[in-house]
């Protein structure tokens, strides 16, 4: 049971700092260049995700009302890639504990992981509503709003988003791609500008993207 507490206490640290965040800490780039997708997830103890699958199984067969044993099996199969049986978990969670705003957005990156757009939006859209003053969300929600062709409604998340936070990286990224694909160039090198200036990585990689489509 050592493994678990230990992995316990390190979730419970990383929901406490949800919204303390800095615009660097929870920044991801995805190398197959397409829209960057946060979470706020990170490496957080040295045990093997099989050992404490084990452990959190256990836990859930002799408290099975346990919404955050659920909750941390929901985290592991997706820190797997099991992404159906994370949903599964978050599902379980949100019945269990309604209350627990978190997971909403959990399940929302769990079912855009899986390319479940319009299931992904609404429950994006919850996640928006509870979680109003977070920018992940509203970048997450955006990505699900470029994949359902909404383009106007992606713009506005990832404005809401670099409202909040004007630092955050991707999802300046994310907006001037985005501003690319409605023809708004000028409006793209703008923010490239702004980003050259936060993650000048990431802005040359804009800047690739603008001069192919010039």
């Amino acid at each position: 049971m050592k493994n678990i507490a230990l992995y316990y206490t390190a979730i419970a640290i990383l929901l406490c700092g949800l919204s303390t965040l800095s615009a660097t800490g929870c920044n991801r780039r995805d190398t197959t260049k397409k829209p960057v997708a946060e979470t706020t997830e990170a490496a957080i103890n040295e045990y093997s995700h099989e050992s404490l699958l084990g452990e959190v199984l256990q836990q859930i067969q002799d408290s099975p009302k346990n919404s955050q044993a659920y909750y941390h099996l929901a985290d592991l199969y997706e820190r797997q890639g099991r992404y159906q049986q994370a949903i599964e978990a978050y599902q379980q969670v949100i019945r269990l504990d309604p209350d627990k705003e978190y997971t909403y957005f959990k399940l929302g990156t769990a079912y855009s992981r899986l390319d479940q757009p319009e299931k992904a939006v609404d429950v994006l859209l919850e996640a928006a509503k509870r979680l109003p003053n977070n920018p992940i969300v509203m970048n997450n929600l955006a990505i699900v709003y470029g994949k359902l062709g909404k383009l106007d409604e992606e713009v506005v998340a990832l404005q809401k988003a670099l409202e909040l936070r004007p630092k955050y990286a991707s999802a300046r990224f994310n907006l001037a791609i985005t501003l690319i694909k409605k023809n708004d160039l000028d409006g793209a090198r703008a923010q490239y500008e702004v980003l050259n200036k936060i993650d000048r990585t990431m802005a040359q990689e804009l800047k690739k993207r603008i001069d192919r489509v010039q």
